[in-house]
């Protein structure tokens, strides 16, 4: 009886990781979702935490959370890590130190309407990227589904008014958030030359180095007169930004790359319109509108059409 026991309990912890490992839409959803509550978060917070602080204390946090986890691997990997540590230290650089901190930054200036415009041209940024990079083309019924999420994230972020989304005017926040866009889509498409670390070892090694090249800009800006100040607030939201769109959302999207290829999982970052209209429903109290049926259908319809065949 005691020997069954034994047997099973690691069992099933190890069949729920391998069926949820092996998942790569649910991962990806996962990790949207979590993205969403990120840049909803993020322009909540604006006026009370300086945006390189947030950047900072949100790579800082999930690089000290995942130790607890990843020292074992990151002692097994450091042959490895220490043959590739170039590629390494460029994808944390696009990854965790240029992208978050320019998307905190461009916050400040810019609306969420016009944030959320310029995320939605992410999967298609992507797509140029792999094809700069390795000369990776899409198929004919692939460049069809992009293009029907493409205009289902538009519906959504223009509330189904071509005037709207025709009168939007740019400023520096939206070339921030532009240049944050094509450095993460390069992040995305260079994750093929990602070597062979151990997950949690290759996440933390990328916090922690993204988290180095941080550090000047984080002291000069509190050189400047903005220092970030610990209260409630500013607890919560960094231990969210850590966790859920720091650590879970960059192991599931990280896998879901690696699963479906960099043009099919950056399709689901069209999901975050829809996430960031419900959110907006249940804590902001907002209404349903029929643009938003629109999106959601042209999303997740294109969401198959790109990812329906395998690779």
């Amino acid at each position: 009886m005691d020997t069954e026991a034994r047997e099973i309990r690691p069992l099933n912890a190890a069949a729920i990781f391998d069926k949820l490992f092996d998942r790569p839409v649910l991962l990806l959803v996962l990790a949207t979702l979590f993205w969403s509550g990120n840049f909803v978060l993020g322009r909540a917070v604006r006026l009370d935490v300086p945006p390189v602080g947030l950047a900072f204390w949100r790579w800082f946090g999930g690089s000290t959370l995942l130790m607890a986890f990843a020292w074992p691997y990151l002692k097994r990997d450091r042959a490895i890590i220490g043959r590739h540590w170039k590629i390494i230290t460029i994808l944390a650089i696009l990854g965790v130190t240029t992208f978050n901190t320019l998307v905190y930054t461009g916050l400040q200036y810019t609306t969420a309407l016009n944030a959320l415009l310029m995320q939605s041209s992410m999967p298609v940024v992507i797509v140029l990227m792999s094809f700069l990079f390795f000369r990776e083309r899409v198929t004919g019924v692939q460049a069809v589904g992009i293009g029907l999420s493409l205009i289902g994230a538009l519906a959504i972020v223009a509330q189904g008014s071509l005037t709207l989304l025709l009168g939007l005017s740019l400023n520096f926040g939206d070339v921030l958030i532009m240049v944050a866009v094509f450095s993460y889509a390069a992040y995305s498409a260079l994750l093929r030359r990602r070597p062979g670390l151990h997950p949690l070892s290759f996440l933390a090694i990328t916090f922690i180095i993204g988290t180095l090249y941080l550090t000047p800009f984080y002291i000069w800006e509190n050189l400047s007169g903005r220092m970030m100040h610990f209260d409630t607030v500013t607890t919560l939201a960094v231990l969210y930004v850590a966790i859920f769109p720091s650590i879970l959302s960059y192991l599931f999207f990280n896998r879901g790359v690696e699963l479906l290829g960099a043009n099919r999982a950056g399709l689901f970052i069209h999901l975050m319109p829809i996430f960031g209209s419900l959110m907006a429903m249940v804590f902001l109290g907002e209404r349903l509108h029929w643009f938003h049926g629109l999106g959601i259908v042209l999303i997740v319809s294109g969401i198959y059409l790109a990812t329906r065949l395998k690779r």
